[in-house]
């Protein structure tokens, strides 16, 4: 019985060159748990971020450690008391754990139960390992923290990156006008998910943009980019209107509007409602870059550009 499986890794904190990929022990499930193994797992900035030690005063890391928190894959093993699920069962989910060591970029990997949902059957395995982190981050942004309600209208800064992305489509789905802000090469691309009106930033300020589509205001800013849009727009938010950012825990904004500040949690009930919306045809997930496991380090520093479209995933 072979006990390895090829993983990519890192031994300290630091540059991305740390990551290696090479055999570790194949992790077994605990009671609750199912081994997966991973087909697809998506790459996201946070994952650049836990490999140079940004978040370990908040997540700790035991070395040596595996990045990732995205997965789909077949559940091939279950740990005692484990039963939601079957071995051949294609599942997806957002596998980040309380201590940062067995991650997803692997072969396999050991995950409670509790955080799986069945994967779409409408869509690709690779497809669907593009979706947990981003997929929750919208979900959780604009329904869970946030109340976004049908006809009200939306902006979304960041619309072409993958929260983005699945910003456009969730919103849509709920009956909201969407105005996506992005660079001028994602222009149409935001439209063809589904944007109502597209900005870009590059072409001059982006509130005064927005309050010629929108002289009245808007409703709802979701804010998943940086630079200086939210400074330029954060005025066209209507008095009592929503502001949710995932990239700034406290930025400038009028007393008059709700903020929060958004880090995903795992969420399989969220994640069947999102599958659902997926086999219905209302979700898609725009595959950019895929990359072997020996290609993770060069998949996290295109992802830490934080200039790429739609979904990078590394395929073990």
């Amino acid at each position: 019985m072979n006990t390895k499986m090829r993983a990519s890794y890192f031994q300290e904190f630091g540059e991305l060159d740390n990551i290696k990929t090479g055999n570790l022990e194949k992790p077994e499930p605990s009671e609750g748990e199912v081994l997966v193994r991973v087909q697809s797992a998506g790459v996201n900035p946070v994952d650049a971020a836990v490999a140079r030690g940004m978040l370990d005063e908040v997540i700790p890391t035991k070395f040596p450690a595996i990045p990732g928190w995205d997965m789909a894959g077949t559940v091939v093993k279950r740990g005692h008391a484990a039963r939601r699920f079957e071995e051949g069962d294609e599942v997806y989910a957002y596998a980040r754990r309380p201590l940062v060591q067995h991650g997803t970029f692997a072969e396999y990997v050991c995950i409670p139960e509790s955080y799986l949902a069945h994967a779409p059957v409408e869509l690709s395995i690779e497809e669907a390992g593009g979706i947990p982190l981003v997929g929750l981050t919208a979900y959780q942004s604009l329904f869970q923290f946030g109340h976004l309600e049908q006809e009200q209208t939306l902006l979304i800064l960041g619309a072409s990156g993958g929260v983005g992305t699945m910003a456009i489509q969730l919103a849509k789905a709920a009956n909201t006008r969407v105005i996506g802000v992005a660079g001028s090469d994602n222009q149409e691309y935001m439209r063809e998910l589904g944007a109502d009106e597209t900005i870009d930033y590059s072409n001059g300020n982006v509130g005064d943009a927005v309050q010629q589509l929108v002289p009245e205001g808007v409703d709802f800013i979701f804010h998943c980019s940086r630079g200086d849009s939210l400074a330029e727009s954060i005025n066209t938010l209507k008095s009592g209107g929503q502001l949710i950012s995932i990239t700034n825990s406290d930025p400038d904004r009028p007393d008059d509007v709700s903020f929060e500040y958004v880090f995903v949690e795992p969420n399989a009930k969220q994640l069947k409602h999102i599958q659902e919306l997926a086999d219905d045809g209302k979700i898609e997930v725009p595959i950019s870059k895929t990359y072997a496991l020996d290609q993770a380090d060069q998949a996290l520093r295109d992802i830490e550009s934080l200039h790429t479209q739609g979904k990078t995933v590394v395929t073990p």
